[in-house]
């Protein structure tokens, strides 16, 4: 971070700039570090968990930019458009898709990035009535692949049960959203095709911070509402993982800076509060705890959330008042420990040793580890061998995640290049470690959150809604911190706003066919 003031201060002016887009009037306002004091390193990561005015490049002084002749070696090709149609059960869709980028620039005029996005449009609907949806994951350094070939767009790549080997062969998606909404996915800089096309530094790190990275989502946004003609649509935000972050932040964005009003907001297996979930924080065994004894349940056989409920009021209760205790109270710690040890089947030996203080990776690799297996942390009923078992480190990965990233990366590449020719050099990033390694977290003693813009946005517009949805076996996102946050929400963001959904399933619950379908639902009721 910056030693001098000189330096910080044109930081400070970077927040400013990458808001900015083909006008000057782009800026959006940030506050600026005080000079007077010293700027503390970059957290890590923390653990709990992608010349045409339509693509912004007639800015002013855009073609005096010193960086011009940079920036066309790294730009993206020009937008294609296609027509599509998809034969689904009972009903076709004929609609226009559209690959390209919005280019960002800073308030000099100067291109910074591109930035990526699919769209489908239905052909022949009124674009005053007609919904259009906003879509990216999170990561961060996470593409918009898995929410697209996964869960809404118009072709699907099976999730069950797939091997790095499996064919990337897409099928129409008879549960795609594109028959109540618009669809558009943004991939964020360095995930997919969007790439940078500046070479300062300083502006690159930017784009990788809490709000830097929000502002430029939203901002493209704004851009292609301008673009295709949609500012009087009713608009909707989605958001997946750590898009639990950015999309509030999106949102209030859109409110305050680029005059944009969303009608809704729906996050899928969202992380709100990064606060709640490392560190000496008791409150991460609450919110975890409904999880892995949902795991240890659906091992015997099927389980709802309501086959939950006497784990969810022990977790409020009991536990929560035995961890307060703490250790120094060897009564209360056998007593929880061997709760714990019932509810999650693990042995009581181990769960005493650890005080019932499981943490993720712990529990995922002492659930089976008789077997030598491990569970997946995206979906801990997902299991896979440990390829270390004698080890005493962990020294596994993802059994339930891992195995897509080679079909969905084909996939996303031959859907974009061959049915939407739209055909970028250089490599697409499905899942970058880059853009995750170089993320800024914030400062301090204020790790990320984006309650405050939950509440902000829903104090600030009475009619706006919010939509979560969680899958019951998910260890990265457990499902039940998000309860405890809504549970805190004031009265006027009270049910018939906020809606908490939870279904058999992983982080991407999608995967499985009677969960994709029940969230459809929800969110066609939510904008119909």
């Amino acid at each position: 971070m910056a030693n001098s003031f000189a330096t910080r201060l044109a930081a400070a002016l970077l927040v400013a700039c990458l808001a900015t887009a083909a006008r000057a009037d782009d800026v959006t306002p940030q506050p600026s570090p005080s000079p007077s004091t010293q700027a503390p390193p970059i957290q890590q990561a923390p653990t709990g968990q992608k010349g045409r005015a339509g693509r912004g490049e007639a800015g002013p002084n855009a073609n005096a930019s010193a960086n011009t002749s940079t920036a066309e070696q790294h730009r993206l090709p020009p937008d294609s458009t296609t027509k599509q149609s998809l034969a689904l059960p009972g009903r076709s869709l004929a609609f226009t898709a559209a690959a390209g980028s919005i280019r960002v620039f800073d308030d000099k005029g100067e291109p910074l990035a591109d930035i990526a996005y699919t769209s489908y449009q239905l052909d022949g609907a009124d674009k005053a009535t007609r919904p259009v949806t906003f879509l990216f994951n999170g990561g961060p350094g996470s593409s918009s692949a898995w929410l697209q070939f996964g869960n809404v767009g118009p072709w699907r790549l099976s999730f069950d049960g797939a091997v790095s080997s499996a064919a990337p062969e897409l099928m129409p998606n008879a549960d795609t959203w594109l028959d109540f909404t618009d669809l558009v996915f943004i991939d964020p800089v360095g995930t997919g095709y969007s790439r940078f096309v500046t070479t300062s530094e300083e502006a690159r790190k930017h784009f990788f911070t809490v709000d830097g990275d929000a502002n430029s989502v939203a901002l493209v946004i704004r851009r292609w509402l301008e673009k295709y003609d949609r500012l009087t649509s009713p608009k909707y935000v989605v958001g997946e993982s750590y898009g639990g972050i950015r999309g509030p932040k999106v949102v209030r964005n859109l409110q305050m800076q680029q005059g944009i009003g969303p009608r809704g907001l729906i996050l899928i297996s969202p992380v709100l509060d990064f606060r709640e979930y490392a560190g000496s924080s008791i409150l991460q065994y609450v919110a975890s705890l409904p999880t892995m004894a949902a795991v240890a349940r659906q091992a015997k056989g099927p389980v709802t959330r309501d086959d939950l409920a006497d784990v969810e009021h022990y977790a409020r209760s009991d536990f929560l008042l035995d961890l307060v205790k703490g250790q120094a109270d060897a009564e209360a710690t056998t007593r929880l420990a061997d709760k714990v040890a019932d509810l999650t089947g693990i042995d009581q030996t181990v769960s005493r040793r650890l005080a019932g203080r499981f943490d993720i990776g712990e529990f995922r690799r002492e659930f089976d580890r008789k077997n030598g297996k491990v569970t997946g942390r995206y979906d801990a009923s997902v299991e896979g061998l440990d390829p270390y078992p004698d080890s005493s480190y962990f020294r596994f990965n993802d059994p339930s995640g891992d195995p897509l990233m080679a079909p969905l990366t084909s996939a996303a590449v031959d859907l974009t290049t061959r049915k939407l020719n739209w055909r970028p050099d250089g490599s697409y990033h499905l899942l970058s470690e880059n853009v995750n390694k170089a993320w800024d977290f914030g400062h301090g003693v204020n790790p990320a959150e984006s309650v405050t813009q939950l509440r902000q946005t829903l104090a600030l517009d009475p009619k706006l809604k919010l939509l979560i949805g969680h899958g019951l076996f998910d260890l990265a996102t457990p499902y039940f911190a998000s309860r405890i946050i809504l549970d805190q929400l004031p009265a006027f963001a009270g049910q018939d706003r906020t809606k908490l959904v939870v279904y058999p399933g992983g982080h991407m619950f999608y995967s499985r066919d009677g969960s994709r379908q029940a969230f459809r639902k929800e969110v066609e009721a939510l904008m119909r």
